[in-house]
């Protein structure tokens, strides 16, 4: 697929796992020898740091289930476990003047995850991490209101990697023992706060969703290490052809997660998926000392939709020349407001960041007005985008052109059937991606609810679609973008091929001018790119749509067209450049000493 420029959120802060964890995983490691691996221990605080460094994340019938599904469930191991101890907690799970649970949930993620990283042409880092983690949930009350709030919505620890039903029964027990205790202080604490509210929550706190039977065949990641080893140190050996580089490093991280689920109303299921991811990252400065970056990545379903390791090596050296271009492009000194076209990559980032945020299905905190969170929150049945645009996310689409997307799923991570859901129907929100949590109008799941290993379940995408009734060729947009400048006198408009960085920053954007050529530039930063200008300044889409697989903490998918707005400021960022380095490199044949 095209590099993209990955905007996912910091891995750190998503959970902690706790000390004494080393017994429960095994990691294959080298740290500087990549022909030789072998099995160590690791300390707890390492081993936290691997897996998170790892997420920075059949048929499905309701009622009648195939034998072939229940019979997969009967056999495996780790569901079997997980049923006996559930069965068990359900019968004897009990405190004196505490009522019973109503609902109990056990998800095991298991994670086989590769990882290897070269920098300046030598490998740094080669690993490959095994780890199971848990997730258990005791709900305390009812549907109606019960004890998932603060210290109730659910306990993570760490589980054997073996499939030992014993040990592995202990330690869903010892979880379920303090799920249970939390959920009663929970619900006290809960019934508390609702009591400053005068009136009562519309909506149940938890959804009811009938058992759903689903076991698939187990994700296996299928790969041979040593050309990627190669790929990587070859493609960033290339520092070598341009000494103004200040970083040149690449990743291959290839990973499977298998998800186990059983809960007390009788839903048994395990899916699992396999994301092969590349990257290839690069900084360098102007003469002027603005940092230039650059990160294109690959996602994908299998190693055979990857570009192969020759191909990533001349990637990584196209981009390392647009960093070049990038050192002598001229900076954007003048202020512009007129007509941008968006390659279909970096539209695919402007969909995912305003529409696919924003369609999530939150529940606001206790107390607030809205039906939801972000800057859809209150646009339910009105208009978001122009009337020509329509968005869904079907999860249950398996492929496109050609693409085998990673988005898609059979069951969420709340054991509920996936489906097919319409956002946004000609410009006009008509529904949110939803979860078991309702909120206002919105009383049971759409097969939503998505969970990163460890995390409690929130709304997410799945596969993100951009569907228009109007489109045009790519040449077209182009000769559009240019029609629009020459009836508003410009001398020339923009064309984004690539975003990046922690907004909606241009990392290649070029100067389109009357005959066609196209100019890159350096510096620039949007001013009200936003989901208001989305709405009203979007006046055309391509007919080029592009499958935008997303890594992350929970794999998605976003296939998106380019866009062209006709009114879109341009302007010179005004952060502040960056010193030059105050002594140069050093040289490509020392070995010792200063040079």
């Amino acid at each position: 697929m095209t590099p993209r420029n990955p905007q996912s959120p910091d891995w750190r802060s998503c959970f902690s796992l706790p000390r004494g964890a080393a017994r429960c995983a095994r990691r294959i490691s080298s740290a500087r020898s990549p022909r030789s691996i072998a099995t160590s221990a690791s300390t707890a605080g390492f081993l936290a740091f691997l897996f998170l460094l790892a997420l920075l994340v059949p048929s499905v019938a309701r009622a009648q289930q195939p034998a072939s599904s229940k019979s997969a469930a009967a056999s495996d191991p780790i569901l079997q476990a997980m049923r006996a101890e559930l069965e068990r907690s359900k019968s004897q799970l009990k405190m004196d003047n505490v009522p019973p649970p109503y609902y109990v949930e056990y998800r095991l993620s298991d994670v086989d995850q590769y990882q290897a990283e070269a920098a300046f042409g030598a490998l740094r880092e080669e690993q490959r991490v095994h780890t199971r983690i848990i997730r258990v949930v005791v709900r305390v009350g009812d549907y109606k209101q019960d004890s998932y709030y603060g210290p109730g919505i659910g306990v993570s620890t760490l589980a054997p990697v073996d499939n030992d039903p014993i040990a592995l029964r202990w330690q869903l027990w010892t979880a379920t023992d303090a799920a249970y205790k939390a959920a009663s202080e929970a619900l006290a604490m809960k019934k508390a706060a609702m009591r400053q509210y005068t009136t009562d929550q519309p909506f149940d706190d938890f959804a009811h969703e009938p058992p759903l039977e689903s076991v698939e065949p187990l994700a296996r990641l299928d790969f041979d290490p040593a050309p990627w080893r190669d790929a990587l140190e070859k493609a960033t050996s290339l520092f070598r052809t341009d000494l103004k580089l200040e970083s040149l490093s690449a990743t291959a991280r290839f990973r499977s997660s298998n998800q186990y689920f059983v809960n007390s109303e009788g839903t048994v299921t395990r899916h699992g998926y396999a994301v092969y991811f590349l990257n290839e990252e690069g900084s360098t400065q102007a003469a002027d000392g603005m940092r230039l970056q650059r990160g294109p990545y690959f996602t994908a379903a299998s190693v055979k939709e990857l570009p192969t390791p020759e191909e990533f090596v001349a990637g990584t050296a196209k981009m390392v020349q647009t960093l070049k271009d990038l050192r002598d492009a001229p900076v954007v000194d003048e202020d512009y407001r007129g007509p941008v076209l968006f390659s279909p990559d970096a539209a695919s980032d402007v969909f995912d960041g305003m529409v696919g945020s924003n369609v999530l299905g939150k529940r606001p905190k206790p107390g607030e007005s809205a039906r939801t969170v972000g800057d859809y929150a209150s646009n339910y049945k009105s208009r978001v985008l122009p009337a020509f645009l329509s968005i869904e996310d079907d999860p249950t689409l398996k492929t496109f052109g050609g693409k085998t997307l990673i988005g898609s799923y059979d069951a969420d991570d709340e054991g509920v059937k996936a489906e097919k859901v319409g956002l946004v129907q000609d410009g006009q929100l008509v529904n949110y991606l939803l979860g078991r949590e309702p909120i206002r109008d919105f009383p049971e799941s759409n097969g939503h609810g998505r969970a990163a290993p460890g995390q409690s379940a929130a709304p997410g995408l799945g596969t993100l679609i951009v569907h228009a009734r109007q489109t045009l060729s790519p040449a077209d947009l182009k000769a559009k973008l240019i029609a629009l400048c020459r009836d508003e006198s410009r001398p020339f408009g923009y064309y984004v091929e690539t975003l990046g960085g922690a907004g909606y920053e241009p990392r290649l954007l070029y100067r389109v001018y009357a005959d066609g050529h196209q100019e890159l530039v350096r510096g620039a930063v949007f001013d009200e790119l936003d989901t208001r200008a989305l709405r009203n300044d979007l006046i055309a889409v391509g007919n080029d749509p592009l499958v935008g697989n997303r890594e992350g903490m929970i794999p998605t998918t976003v296939i998106a067209p380019s866009i062209l707005f006709d009114d879109l400021e341009v302007k010179r960022t005004d952060a502040k450049n960056a010193k030059l380095p105050e002594y140069p490199a050093p040289g490509l044949a020392s070995s010792h000493g200063s040079e």
